[in-house]
Formats: structure tokens, sequence, C-alpha cells
């Protein structure tokens, strides 16, 4: 197994990030399969954990989003840092900046539309990836030109404006202060201003408005990056530092949420500080083990897919992985029970992702945006 050695490179970073993309990767699906084949409780509890929430509130597959929008943010000061330290022109920072948001914008709107549809009215602009891009484009030039106080006062602003925003902005018919999807501000403003289609018809849970607080989710990842990358502390002060911060937002976070609700569609302030604080704690437990402890064998499952995550959630629509899984294993799993043969597919079709991203590991073939 070829795990990564120093090489400017967070282990932990790669790891984690591969095992956030892991559950959209094929883990939820294990996890779903195993619940409804066996009936187990604690195999249902968990699989409610991986479906996300309608509306209001926080499961585990609520922070798979945010997670990878955090890790995105602590990257920065590793990939910027150094050059700026060193004089780089800023202007060649902020264009790569703004051409990797931009690009990543325009990766989600061909996710969601494919690549030859040319009915811009009935399109959908709103996407995962395009909050990824904008989002961290805007973090990261708040980075390039900002001191850490102006950082900080860049996350706290946006957080408490949206908050503001969102409570006394009075929609047309509806009044101030709901949260609701058919009376709330950013579903409001988004269908005045997002041309195409919105996914939920009155709301896009990836709509422009909500995009201003995810700008914060990427600042956190960005204040856990200049931790990381401090050679005044310690490996283990950076945990605890980590883990100390994770746990502030985890109780801020409910302490907001009882009257300006924890909410991924609106991508609430308490939502950005309960994603935050459990990304914040993840990053810390994977930090200890891999970068303190120096446990490292066991991630180089997660870092294949880690090293190319962009193109894992792509090629999805484009590649049709179940085939192959079928075609290679299809005859001998139909001489299993029902529920053994669908949870052994659900497994086969995630090994025939692995090992496809596994080619493009070893031939080094990385898609970097």
């Amino acid at each position: 197994m070829d795990i990564p050695k120093s090489s400017g490179r967070l282990l932990s970073l790669d790891t984690l990030r591969g095992f956030d993309m892991f559950w959209i990767s094929g883990g939820e699906d294990l996890v779903h399969v195993l619940a409804k084949v066996t009936g187990w409780s604690w195999a249902v509890a968990l699989g409610v954990q991986f479906s996300h929430v309608e509306w209001h509130g926080f499961v585990a597959y609520d922070l798979i989003f945010p997670l990878f929008l955090f890790l995105a943010g602590v990257s920065t000061p590793f990939s910027m840092g150094s050059r700026l330290e060193k004089g780089a022109d800023r202007s060649d920072l902020l264009r790569k900046a703004v051409s990797r948001g931009l690009i990543l914008f325009f990766l989600g709107v061909i996710y969601n539309n494919g690549i030859f549809v040319t009915e811009w009215e009935k399109m959908r602009y709103g996407s995962v990836l395009g909050r990824i891009g904008l989002a961290g484009m805007f973090a990261q030039i708040i980075y390039i030109y900002s001191g850490t106080r102006a950082q900080w006062a860049w996350f706290v602003g946006l957080l408490t404006g949206y908050w503001l925003f969102m409570t006394f902005y009075p929609v047309p018919g509806c009044g101030a202060g709901l949260f609701t999807m058919e009376c709330n501000p950013a579903s409001y403003w988004d269908s005045l201003l997002i041309p195409g289609r919105l996914y939920k018809g009155i709301h896009d849970p990836e709509g422009l408005v909500s995009t201003i607080p995810a700008i914060s989710t990427a600042l956190l990842g960005i204040f856990a990056g200049n931790i990381l990358r401090n050679k005044g502390k310690s490996r283990k002060q950076k945990t605890v530092y980590l883990a100390a911060g994770g746990i502030v937002c985890l109780v801020l976070a409910v302490a907001w949420g009882t009257f300006f609700p924890i909410n991924k569609n609106l991508w609430t302030s308490s939502f950005v500080l309960m994603a935050g604080g459990w990304s914040l704690l993840l990053l810390a437990l994977f930090y200890f083990i891999v970068d303190v402890l120096e446990w490292r064998k066991w991630t180089f499952f997660f870092v294949v897919i880690g090293m190319n995550s962009i193109v894992i959630y792509l090629i999805g629509d484009f590649v049709d992985f179940g085939f192959t899984a079928n075609a290679l294993f299809g005859g001998i799993l139909s001489f299993l029970p029902e529920g053994a043969a669908k949870f052994c597919m659900a497994a086969a079709v995630l090994a025939v992702k692995w090992c496809f991203l596994y080619v493009l590991y070893r031939n080094k073939w990385f898609l970097k945006v």
C-alpha cells in the first residue's frame, strides 16, 4: 500500500476527506440495505442518521456537505499561506481562487443538467459544487486580503448579519421571523434572483442567499488550517485546540438554535456552528490518530477516495458502476439469500468505484481544481 509520505500534505486531511466522500460513494447504501434486510434496531437507527431531515434538525448525513467545504477551508492556509509568506502577488492568488470557484460552479451546472442542455430557462443553477466553489472562493479572497482579526470579524459578521436578515426581513404575504419553506427571506430572494428552476420549486437548498453564511463554514476551516500550520504549537496542543473549538461551536449552535433553528436547507447560522463543531471534532480525532499517534496503515482505503473526491462525486451520473458490479458479481451473488445478495451487491458497487479510483491513484491522475 502506497501511503503518502511527507509532501506538505496532511495525511489526516486526505483521510478525513476520503471518509467524508465514502458515505456518498456507497457507504450510505450499505447502511440502508442492512437496515432494510435485517430490521435490526441499531441498523435502523443508523439508517435514520443517513437520511436528510426534511427541514429543521440535524443528523449525521447533514454533515457530509459542510464537512467537505470545511476541509476545503482547512487546505487554504497550506496551499496559499506559504506563498503569501514568500511575497507572492496577491492578484495571482486572487485569480486562482476565482478561477477555481467558477470552474466548480460550472461543473455543478453540468452535473445538474447534463452537458448538452441549452434550455436555459429550465436549468437548475444551484448545486453542491457551486456552493463549494463560490463559498470557498469568497473565503479564500478574505484570507488573501485580510489578517486574522479581520477574518474573525467576517466570520462573526456573516453569521450575525444572516440571522438578522432572516429574522427581521418581511417576506411579502408572510411577514418577518418565519423559517418555513414557503415564508423565509432566503427562498423569497432566490426566487427573484436565480434564473431557471429551483430544486424544490419554491426553494433551493443550494440557493444564492444561503451561500452567504456558507462562507463562514469555509472560514472556520481556514481557522482550523491556521492552527494545524502553526509551528509554535505541538501536535497534541493543536488537537486540544481543535477539539475545544468544536465543543464551543456545538454549545453555541444549540443555544442559537433555540431561536434560529438548525436548518441545512437554509444553512442557518446555528447550522454553520453545529456542522462546524462536528467538523472540528472529526478533524481533531483524525489528526490525533493519524498525525500524532501515527497510526497510518488503515488510512489508505480512504486516501484513495479523498485524493479524487470531486471525480467520484461527479462520475456517478455518467458511469454505471452498478452495471459493472452486476456483470462481475451478479452470477455468484444469485446463489445467496435475497437479503445477503442485496447487501453484497451494494458492497460490490462500492468496491468497483474504489478500484476505479485506485487506478487513477496509481497513475497519479488527479482532478485538481
